[in-house]
């Protein structure tokens, strides 16, 4: 058994001081007491706060998901828990099926937690399933429509698709998931119109795929998805590093969205924890200058910012305070893959998934099912 001290434990609805957190593999009980015999771990007045989960994390660390290798997956595993990051989700790109398949298989390999990474969920498939228009930093020439036979035997480990619901056919792909998975359809990289994407919301898909980016924008007259986005229930992935969406809109996306319906994540790429220089994605060249990560035709190729920065860059520039904006790195995404029961907040017999971090988001310390997998 382990407890932590001099915290400021961050729950859903309020922060706890002078309490002492009990735990094993799972959250045991918040006291006044510790309990005899107990591991004691010095919070030293920092905040303590459920893990955050990152649901679209292509790689870091000069490792990718589709290297299709456990050595890469277990350094990305092994890289965000330095961000308190204690769950989350590699992130595939659209390439040739084989490619995919065989980056599926690794992550199928590697579910569940792991000896100092963070524990792998499953897997986001974003792509094949795009439209040309909104490529974005994918390769065309492997796009492809949704298919539920492409998918049928992943099932199981895939958590999120990204895809065009305008390239599925009478939406019958989209109601095969629904219908046959706990799959969360993501819109994204697409050219729909409102009411496409509002059909496709009305018949399941759930999530927005990094919104505003790649994506039909926001008009008076042709809302697009963006508008589809902003009016319906669908949980909205949100890039704050302040290049793929101006600090400006925070606020607006919030007060829009409301603060259970928005997720933070980082669609880091292989650069992301490294210096300027030149990257791939998904077998295109990448380069990255000023922590900006394109393309050589100037298009965003993700990011290369740490989840636990989005949460600071969101804290301070909207009105949440830290126990708010802490949900949209944690219970949000939890909820919107499903695992909200056992993660996403510390709560009594939820995993102890936990992170201890300053008033800046600096982590220095990451507890995955109570085991800790980074500490500074």
């Amino acid at each position: 058994m382990k407890c932590i001290v001099n915290g400021k434990i961050i729950l859903e609805n309020k922060i706890l001081e002078d309490k002492v957190l009990v735990f094993d593999e799972k959250i045991v009980d918040i006291s006044n007491n510790v309990p005899e015999g107990c591991e004691i771990i010095d919070a030293k007045g920092q905040f303590v706060s459920p893990g955050f989960i990152d649901i679209h994390i292509h790689g870091n660390m000069g490792k990718d998901t589709m290297d299709a290798a456990e050595e890469s997956v277990t350094t990305i595993a092994k890289s965000v828990a330095r961000y308190g990051v204690t769950s989350f989700l590699p992130t595939t790109m659209t390439m040739d099926k084989e490619s995919i398949y065989n980056s599926l298989d690794v992550v199928e390999r590697l579910m569940g937690s792991g000896e100092g990474r963070a524990e792998i969920l499953g897997a986001h498939l974003e792509g094949p399933f795009i439209h040309q228009k909104y490529k974005g930093a994918q390769n065309e020439e492997f796009i492809a429509n949704p298919s539920y036979e492409f998918i049928k035997k992943y099932k199981d480990v895939i958590k999120v698709i990204t895809y065009a619901p305008e390239n599925d056919e009478n939406y019958e792909f989209t109601k095969e998931v629904v219908r046959n998975t706990d799959i969360a359809l993501s819109i994204g990289h697409s050219k729909s119109t409102y009411k496409q994407a509002m059909d496709a919301i009305n018949l399941g898909a759930r999530n927005i795929t990094h919104m505003f980016n790649g994506m039909t924008p926001l008009n008076h007259r042709n809302p697009g998805v963006v508008g589809a986005a902003l009016t319906s229930n669908a949980y909205c992935e949100i890039i704050a590093d302040t290049i793929h969406i101006t600090t400006d809109l925070f606020q607006f996306i919030l007060d829009n969205k409301g603060e259970d319906k928005i997720i933070l994540i980082t669609d880091s790429i292989e650069a992301g924890g490294l210096e300027d220089g030149e990257y791939s994605l998904g077998g295109q060249k990448v380069i990255v200058k000023d922590s900006q990560a394109r393309l050589e035709s100037g298009s965003l190729a993700g990011s290369v910012m740490p989840l636990n920065k989005m949460v600071y860059n969101f804290l301070n520039n909207t009105d949440l305070d830290v126990r708010k904006v802490v949900k949209l790195a944690s219970l949000n995404p939890a909820k919107s893959i499903g695992v909200d029961k056992t993660k996403g907040s510390i709560e009594i017999g939820k995993d102890a998934d936990i992170a201890i971090f300053d008033e800046n988001i600096n982590c220095c310390m990451t507890i995955n099912k109570g085991n800790v997998i980074f500490k500074k």
